[in-house]
């Protein structure tokens, strides 16, 4: 595993941001990245058709056009570009707080972690969403397991020695993580990202909790992702 290092502090990081028609919500992520200079923004596009490009341009975020669309294989690709010792990896649609650069180096300094993330908030008021954040919580601190919408991050050499990403069409941070926790410690740092709560508002927290858990149980069954990734797509609608 990477071993700590009084050098870690100044370090460089870059964030790869995998984007399918998120024109919409990306301003807000990338407005949310303007105090911080002396980071690398890459939105890796995966095909969009709502100009998402141009936003993320007009933002000053470096733009590769995926060949495929996926958000593993794009995160993927976005983490082979990036010039960062650091990767971070943000959701479209998800904000980072500020003086999180800090946050992050402060992390991973600490003995045996290997990566960190964030914690979580949901945006929104709908009844229930609180209760979600409480048990998203408790996940990242007993079970060393943030998920995506968290903001994972890691040293480059990190991430390159696990082999990046599995390329699948779902739980893809589910299995990277499970491949961090053999090499080190899993940390959270002591602040928030504000994620969306727009699948939470469209299905209902109940219905969200319920297929969330359905998609995990499955995949510790040893169902394949792709089909996963088809009930994930049709119960979602």
């Amino acid at each position: 595993m990477d071993q700590p290092s009084t050098t870690a502090a100044n370090r460089s990081i870059s964030i790869i941001i995998p984007a399918l028609n998120e024109s919409k919500n990306l301003p807000r992520t990338l407005q949310a990245l303007q105090t911080t200079l002396a980071v690398e923004v890459i939105v890796v596009d995966g095909g969009s058709l709502d100009g998402t490009i141009s936003v993320a341009e007009s933002w000053g975020a470096k733009v590769i056009c995926s060949p495929v669309s996926g958000r593993a294989y794009q995160m993927n690709v976005g983490a082979a570009a990036a010039q960062g010792d650091i990767l971070l990896f943000l959701h479209a649609d998800t904000c980072l707080p500020g003086g999180f650069d800090r946050l992050v180096r402060q992390t991973l300094l600490q003995p045996e972690v290997i990566a960190g993330a964030f914690e979580l908030a949901i945006d929104g008021t709908t009844p229930g969403l609180r209760l979600v954040e409480w048990g998203i919580h408790v996940r990242s601190h007993l079970c060393q397991m943030p998920y995506g919408d968290q903001a994972i991050f890691m040293s480059t050499a990190t991430f390159r020695a696990i082999g990046g990403f599995p390329e699948r069409p779902i739980m893809e941070d589910f299995e990277l993580m499970r491949r961090l926790k053999r090499r080190g410690r899993i940390a959270i740092a002591p602040d928030t990202v504000l994620t969306s709560g727009r699948r939470w508002q469209k299905l209902n927290v109940c219905r969200t909790t319920l297929i969330n858990q359905a998609i995990i149980l499955g995949y510790l069954l040893g169902i394949s992702p792709a089909r996963l990734a088809d009930w994930y797509r049709r119960w979602g609608k």
